[in-house]
């Protein structure tokens, strides 16, 4: 006899992070690079490593429940209140954490499409009604995205820098749209990309806080500070929201190893400036590369880029990863304004130099690039804002 799964669970699908890399690299007998998850290519904070070190004889004690040093260190760093930060074990978690405080059966979540994909499913482990807002020109459409909210509407998700495209959304729009929406819809403004932005037109979510109290700010240690393999996130909010969210998350969330290292990675200023001149460095070689052979692109505020190519469908993954290059797709995108036909949209992230055996000059036209295009995003979407003449 079947137990009585809830309904929901029907419509879910688990998330495939595909192979190990270590079987990967076994199979193919080579090392791989993995440019599907935008990992830092400089690796770890070289002071949370020290951190970790130090940590590492103490693991068989619980962590610190409520992880109060580190807290006390980001309030600092982001010039808030203990008060107004929650860690989690991932921005995955908080994502789910504030669905879960907020979505009942048949609630509607506005959501962009396409969009990292946690923000749909955490909605329907709910029963919550997705309603999709399509992206105009890459970007985040925050006018079509209001204009969808309704009296069943809960939640509202914003990425900026959006995954998968690089864009932002601008400070006006970003005013208009929180001047737009009834106050007790929440907004969920994900942030982790931002430390990658160079634009100055793009809003801070945490100088909205004091305007917004219904306005979550998710960031993450994964990306600027290289710790994605330790899971550890924080979301920045009204206090009373955090006090609320709190309420559901599990004891000891946050383990001992991933507290050291981020309260140690805050502190490690080169290493975060690295990272950033890597990824600003690497952009414009992508721009430079994609022009050269004739793509066009998406100017991006992330650390990965969109390019786009006309040509035949064809398989994503088995040229890259016999190659030694390890990519996943972002799946057929439909519902997207302004559409062109005929176009392939390709996500390109990168790894260091070394790992991808990039040369300066650039590979011949036809051999795939350090960070090559990377992940099938769509087919028969808008027109590349960049291209060979710019970008």
């Amino acid at each position: 006899m079947e137990p009585r799964w809830r309904p929901a669970l029907a419509h879910l699908t688990p998330y495939d992070a595909g192979p190990p890399l270590e079987r990967l690299e076994a199979e193919l007998g080579r090392p791989v690079v993995r440019l599907s998850a935008n990992e830092n290519p400089l690796g770890p904070s070289p002071l949370a490593l020290q951190a970790i070190r130090a940590e590492v004889e103490r693991v068989h004690l619980y962590p610190d429940g409520g992880a109060v040093a580190l807290r006390e260190a980001l309030a600092t760093a982001l010039g808030v209140t203990p008060g107004a930060i929650l860690l989690g074990n991932g921005a995955d978690e908080l994502i789910g954490l504030l669905v879960r405080a907020l979505v009942d059966p048949g609630d509607e979540v506005v959501i962009p499409r396409p969009a990292f994909e946690p923000y749909e499913s955490a909605a329907r482990q709910m029963g919550g009604a997705v309603v999709w807002s399509p992206l105009r020109d890459y970007r985040i459409d925050l006018e079509d995205l209001a204009g969808r909210v309704t009296p069943r509407t809960k939640l509202v998700f914003v990425g900026s820098p959006h995954n998968p495209t690089g864009t932002v959304v601008g400070r006006a729009a970003w005013e208009a749209f929180l001047g737009a929406l009834p106050g007790e819809v929440v907004v969920l403004l994900d942030e982790a990309y931002r430390d990658f932005v160079e634009t100055d037109d793009c809003p801070d979510g945490l100088e909205a806080l004091a305007r917004r109290p219904t306005l979550v700010v998710l960031r993450t240690f994964s990306k600027i500070a290289g710790l994605a393999g330790l899971r550890i996130g924080y979301a920045v909010g009204a206090p009373r929201v955090i006090e609320t969210l709190g309420r559901l998350r599990e004891p000891f969330n946050v383990n001992r190893l991933a507290q050291a290292a981020a309260r140690a990675a805050l502190g490690d200023v080169a290493h975060r400036e690295r990272t950033r001149a890597l990824v600003f460095e690497e952009r414009r070689f992508l721009y430079g590369e994609f022009a050269r052979r004739g793509l066009g692109w998406v100017p991006s505020e992330a650390n990965f880029v969109v390019a786009v190519k006309s040509v035949a469908p064809r398989s994503p993954r088995q040229p890259l990863s016999a190659a030694g290059t390890r990519r996943g797709g972002v799946g057929p995108e439909r519902n997207v304004k302004r559409s062109g036909a005929g176009a392939r949209r390709e996500r390109a992230g990168w790894g260091s130099r070394q790992a991808g055996e990039r040369r300066r000059g650039g590979a011949p036209p036809g051999e795939p690039l350090a960070g090559a295009p990377r992940s099938v995003w769509s087919e028969g979407l808008t027109p590349p804002v960049g291209g060979p003449e710019g970008g």
